[in-house]
């Protein structure tokens, strides 16, 4: 009789049967789009954009499987998914040989040096993303008032997170929310398009490919914390419908927060890490130097997942009743 061969590995497990080629075509479906309206808005640039972030991906995860003799599997569409998501946070001006660092970086650091797919504790697109942002020399390449002064779009080409953070809540009265929803904002390429964004999240969702706790804890805590601000010192802090709709809110929540390997999978690891994340978004929007606090929120959320995943909801056993007549020692009968 043949022996199984079992693999044993530590929790938590999960399995709903799907493939995961499947899971990450279906997101860049959902991503699409946002691609669109971002090549509308922006015109080749865009197109050029997401097409290199996609390419490079894939490049850098087959040299490095290639490097550590693993299979090449780039046809599982995880590294095209992370050129994706980091093109679309991304400005449309960006020089395409910032975009291939980005890339390299964030598949070789935060995907294949821990064991490539499924074994990365960050998102790769957030580990590029936030590698460019952090250094000097390419930083005003993530400046959206800079990277897309040029354009002509149709819209006011003004930052409106980078408005808040330089003259308060008082310099938004121009803004429409309706505009904000449409995507007709400075931003990157798709993550502004608010109404693609959340259309394509809202189809994972429906399709069982992402679990709909960490969406919804992401915006509430983003609504509930911006809400505290906001009724603490309306002038100098933004309402909570503004930091919903601006920025990388909604890409976050669906998109950059729900990574698989990067993201918790018991339910109640879900909820605290989505409140976290949005919580975190409007602390660092508030103090911090940077006008979005999404992809820094999501990485800092992302390095307690381990902790995280331990959270389960307790279970209360019931106690069975001692029989009649037991005393003490477990024993039948009376004590003397």
């Amino acid at each position: 009789m043949k022996a199984l061969d079992l693999t044993v590995s530590p929790g938590p497990h999960v399995h709903c049967g799907s493939k995961t080629t499947c899971m990450y075509y279906n997101i860049m479906l959902a991503l699409l789009p946002a691609v669109v309206m971002g090549v509308v808005y922006y015109g080749f640039d865009a197109l050029r954009v997401v097409s290199a972030s996609i390419a490079s991906a894939m490049l850098a995860e087959a040299l490095m499987q290639m490097l550590l003799r693993r299979p090449i599997r780039i046809a599982d569409g995880s590294a095209a998914v992370s050129g994706l998501v980091l093109a679309l946070i991304l400005p449309a001006s960006v020089p395409l040989y910032v975009v291939v660092v980005a890339n390299f970086a964030g598949i070789i650091i935060g995907k294949q040096l821990f064991g490539g797919l499924g074994a990365s504790p960050l998102n790769p697109a957030l580990v590029g993303w936030a590698i460019i942002r952090i250094t000097k020399t390419w930083a005003g390449y993530l400046d959206f008032d800079l990277a897309l002064v040029n354009y002509d779009t149709g819209f006011l080409l003004q930052y409106p997170l980078a408005l808040l953070k330089g003259e308060g809540a008082s310099a938004l009265a121009n803004l429409n929310c309706a505009d904000l929803f449409l995507g007709r904002q400075a931003g990157g390429i798709g993550a502004s398009a608010i109404v693609c964004v959340l259309a394509g999240g809202l189809f994972l969702v429906l399709r069982g490919i992402v679990r709909w706790e960490i969406p919804l804890c992401f915006i509430l805590g983003v609504l509930g914390v911006s809400g505290i601000f906001w009724l603490g010192d309306s002038s100098t802090y933004a309402d909570p419908l503004f930091h919903l709709l601006a920025g990388n809110v909604m890409i976050g929540a669906f998109f950059l927060s729900t990574e698989s390997s990067s993201s918790p999978v018991n339910r109640w690891g879900m909820v605290v890490y989505g409140l976290g994340c949005g919580a975190m978004t409007v602390v660092l929007r508030a103090w911090s130097v940077y006008p979005d606090g999404v992809v820094f929120a999501c990485l800092l959320m992302g390095l307690f997942v381990p902790l995280l995943d331990k959270l389960k909801a307790r279970q209360i056993v019931p106690v069975p009743a001692e029989p009649p007549g037991t005393n003490e020692t477990g024993q039948g009968g009376t004590s003397s």
